[in-house]
């Protein structure tokens, strides 16, 4: 513990990379071997479960540093961190412990199961023999949240220097559902299996929001464009006879869809597809608010699949038949894209086509694959594949893009993509051949209810605000109803004046929320809006974010609820 907890202290007191990979990588030669697939493990959002509640730490806290609760929690609210908190109240102990990482990690997993009393003990005892930054270390594990400001790909890039292990092959080494208690690190690391070549994803392509005029791009028959849909950004890869799912965000999501699983009897091996995995309820495209139904389960119900299933909605192609195609031009993997979407049976997708020139002029050739079985009566079993094909649209004028733009809502898309039709595929975000042209965001007046405290640099600043409208009760009075929670939007100057009202203006406090007498009107946009029976309004809006404070308004010329559920298409 005593080496990670100096590692901490170097990674929290620098903000150079170079730093923070140093002192990585050097840790990684050092360290043991359990140690350091912990230590991954953790940096990997790979850690144990929570064994004591933040309740109990704080009252146990409070006792043992002989301070008021009330004054913790003040003390906690200011601080902004309660492992930072625990850390500065408790005394100082200028001893240090010899047990290592993997042992404080053993002994909180056997801890979960444990009586109250024997928790308390366990802290105590800790929390008096530790050191300051280890008792800082060891509550952050205890606590479950181990935020440092090291993101996993520096960290691989830190262990890639302290092992000569390419740096691709080892983020895709600790990608997946391995288990830090069961793997030592010869077989997480150092091993070679050809499952990490196997199931490798390509660096997504990602575009950048255009910029001034959208007929800056030139002429718009260069140009193919799609709408850009609201899912998750996925890569779908086919090789011996296996599926592997990836997101954007570099996380092996294969268990979390099998419906994907039937691509295996109906895609040739050597296939890799990008696209979006969407929900499709009902038989029609749903809202990110129907997806996040899905998103972040560790098991799939019979029911969820039932309620909500999912599509891949793809829009390129990668790899065809064991080949790299990235270098092709854009409406050449388009082509094979839709040979390949085309193969797929009539019955086992709805009747989604391309409106691509170049595909409907000719019925494309037929690929084998175990489908072709399946016509020729070899299988009797249907087969239900969720392949369905992004359409491209090619327009005559800027101004027919546009009029395709402001129906995106009604497809439950954010906007339009525009790719260059001979632009290659290439690797992170780039300027120049693929451009992201998203619809104005949805606005809505509504009236500063609540507050608590940011984080980080903003923490002895009130930042994080609750919006409310209005709505008439069963008494036909007006009531003021929350609907969405807002942090960003507004410049250093503006937060910290409205700050200094909230400061005067409390009406009461709950905990660290305090609720502010209703006086200021914000202009709120957000991406989209959904129907929710989770929220009191009735609906849940995706990305709200402050776009201006209407200082020329009074609350009575907030909007209504009803008149946010007008905006749902």
């Amino acid at each position: 513990m005593k080496h990670f907890a100096l590692l901490i202290k170097t990674l929290d007191s620098t903000n150079k990379t170079t730093i923070k990979v140093q002192a990585l990588a050097d840790y990684f030669k050092n360290a043991g071997d359990t140690d350091k697939v912990w230590t991954i493990a953790i940096l990997s959002h790979r850690r144990p479960p929570r064994p004591v509640n933040t309740t109990l730490l704080r009252e146990w806290a409070s006792e043992l540093s002989n301070i008021p609760l009330w004054l913790f929690e003040e003390s906690y609210h200011i601080v902004g961190d309660l492992a930072e908190t625990i850390a500065l109240v408790i005394p100082s102990n200028p001893t240090s412990t010899e047990k290592s990482l993997t042992q404080f990690l053993e002994e909180m997993i056997a801890l979960k199961k444990k009586p109250d009393g024997e928790k308390k003990a366990y802290l105590y005892d800790n929390w008096k023999v530790l050191d300051y930054y280890e008792r800082f270390v060891f509550t952050k594990l205890i606590t479950g949240s181990f935020r440092i400001g090291v993101s996993q790909k520096l960290m691989t890039r830190a262990l890639a220097k302290a092992t000569e292990i390419d740096e691709d092959i080892l983020a895709y080494k600790l990608m997946g559902n391995w288990n830090p208690d069961k793997i030592s690190f010869q077989e997480l690391i150092l091993e070679e299996n050809e499952s990490d070549y196997l199931s490798k994803p390509y660096p997504f392509y990602l575009a950048y929001a255009i910029e001034g005029e959208v007929s800056d791009l030139g002429d718009v028959k260069d140009w193919s464009a799609e709408h850009k849909w609201d899912g998750i950004r996925s890569q779908v890869i086919l090789k011996n006879d296996e599926i592997f799912v990836w997101s954007r965000g570099e996380e092996l999501v294969t268990d979390k869809y099998p419906e994907f699983h039937e691509f295996i009897s109906v895609i040739p091996n050597g296939t890799v597809i990008d696209g979006e995995i969407l929900p499709y309820p009902k038989g029609e495209i749903g809202t990110f608010n129907d997806l996040q139904k899905r998103i972040g389960r560790k098991t799939v119900s019979k029911n969820l699949l039932q309620k909500v299933p999912v599509i891949l909605k793809a829009y390129d192609l990668l790899e065809w038949q064991g080949e790299d195609i990235r270098d092709m031009a854009f409406i050449e993997r388009r082509k094979l894209l839709e040979k390949l979407f085309h193969s797929v049976p009539e019955n086992s997708r709805d009747a989604i086509t391309s409106s691509t020139p170049e595909a409907s002029g000719e019925k494309p050739e037929p690929i084998e694959t175990a489908q072709d079985k399946l016509r020729r009566g070899e299988s009797t079993e249907k087969v239900s594949v969720p392949l369905h094909l992004s359409e491209t649209i090619h327009f005559n004028t800027w101004e027919e893009a546009a009029k395709e733009r402001e129906r995106s809502r009604e497809v439950h898309s954010e906007g339009l993509m525009l790719k260059r039709k001979d632009s290659p595929y290439l690797v992170g975000r780039k300027k120049g051949d693929w451009w992201k042209w998203k619809v104005e965001p949805l606005t809505i007046d509504a009236v500063l209810t609540y507050a608590m405290r940011g984080h980080g640099r903003r923490s002895n600043l009130f930042t994080d605000y609750t919006f409310a409208l209005w709505q008439e009760n069963d008494d036909g009075e007006k009531e003021l109803v929350t609907f969405a929670k807002a942090y960003s939007g507004l410049t250093d100057a503006e937060f910290r004046k409205v700050d200094n009202w909230i400061k005067k203006n409390t009406l009461e406090r709950f905990g660290p929320v305090r609720s502010v007498t209703p006086h200021h009107v914000f202009e709120i946009a957000f991406e989209g809006i959904a129907l929710s029976k989770r929220h009191k309004s009735g609906v849940a809006t995706r990305f709200p974010r402050i776009l201006r404070w209407r200082q020329d308004k009074k609350i009575a010329e907030a909007n209504t609820i009803s008149e946010l559920k007008d905006m749902i298409v």
